[in-house]
C-alpha cells in the first residue's frame, strides 16, 4: 500500500553532510502519506531510516499484521540527548510526536549502552538490552513505572522475547529536556522510556495494534529481517551514514 510514499523520498536533496527534504506536494500521495513531507516536519529523522521503516510497515501492512496505522520509529544510532522517537499518523501523514528516548543499559551495567550512545541489542532475558526490529504495540497497564503499554516482538529470534522481558514504552523521570540539554538522558533495563510530561499522551497514540520499528545499522539484523526483504539495497547501505550536522557532535 505504501510503495508510493517510499519512492516519494526520490524527492529528498542530498548536500555533502546533510540531508534537506526538497519542498513537498501539498496533500498526500496516492496511497499514504508523502515521505518528504514527513521528513519536513522532524528535526533529524533520516531520509534512509525513514525509508527502511515504510518498507518495514508496508511489509507488515501486507500481512496483515497492522491494527492502527500509525508508526512510531525510533533511531538508536542517535545519541540520546537528540530526539530521536518519531510518532507518525500513517493516515494523514503527520508527525504526532518527536522525543527523546532512553535505551537499555545493558548487563553488567554499560554493555547495552553508555549515557549517550546504545552500544549493543538482545533479545535474551536478563540483558537489559534493547531489542531492535518490528514491534506491535499492545494493551496499557499500570505497572512500577504508572501507565504502560505492553509490546509484541513481531521478528523471531530478535524481539519476540519482549513479552517475556517486559520490554514496554513507560515514563521515566530519567527521561526530561532539561537532562538532554546536559547529555544525561538516563539508561532503562531495555524499556524505551520516554518523558513523564508526554508519556501519556504518546501511549495513547500508538496503543492496541500500531507499530514501532528500532533501528540501528546492525548488518546481521538488516540483512535477515523478514520485514526488509523488499527494501530497496541502496537504503540498507545508506541507512548506516549519519547525518552529522542533524546531531550535536558527542563530547
Amino acid at each position: 500500500m505504501l510503495k508510493a510514499v517510499i519512492g516519494a523520498l526520490a524527492a529528498i536533496v542530498v548536500v555533502p553532510g546533510l540531508a534537506v527534504a526538497a519542498p513537498p506536494p501539498a496533500g498526500r500521495g496516492p496511497v499514504g502519506p508523502n515521505a518528504a513531507a514527513i521528513l519536513a516536519q522532524t528535526g533529524a529523522l533520516r531520509p534512509d531510516v525513514l525509508e527502511l521503516a515504510l518498507a518495514a510497515y508496508a511489509r507488515a501492512e501486507e500481512q496483515g499484521d497492522v491494527l492502527r496505522p500509525r508508526l512510531t520509529v525510533i533511531d538508536y544510532e542517535l545519541p540520546s540527548y537528540a530526539k530521536r522517537l518519531w510518532v507518525i499518523d500513517m493516515t494523514s501523514g503527520r508527525v504526532l510526536h518527536e522525543e527523546w528516548v532512553a535505551h537499555g543499559m545493558g548487563s553488567p551495567t554499560g554493555s547495552g549502552g553508555n549515557m549517550e550512545r546504545a552500544l549493543s541489542f538482545s533479545n535474551q532475558c536478563g540483558t537489559k538490552k534493547s531489542s531492535l526490529g518490528l514491534f506491535r504495540t499492545a494493551e496499557t497497564y499500570q505497572g512500577q513505572h504508572g501507565y504502560s503499554l505492553r509490546l509484541d516482538g513481531l521478528e523471531q529470534g530478535i524481539n519476540d522475547a519482549a513479552r517475556e522481558r517486559t520490554i514496554v514504552v513507560h515514563p521515566a523521570d530519567y527521561v526530561t529536556s532539561d537532562r538532554a540539554q546536559e547529555r544525561m538522558i538516563g539508561r532503562s533495563w531495555g524499556c524505551p522510556a520516554v518523558r513523564p510530561a508526554i508519556s501519556q499522551q504518546l501511549i495513547d497514540d500508538i496503543k492496541d495494534g500500531s507499530l514501532i520499528w528500532t533501528y540501528f545499522p546492525d548488518d546481521g539484523w538488516l540483512q535477515r529481517s523478514p520485514y526488509l526483504a523488499k527494501a530497496p539495497t541502496g537504503a540498507l547501505s545508506a541507512a548506516n551514514t549519519v547525518a552529522v550536522s542533524a546531531i550535536p557532535a558527542t563530547r
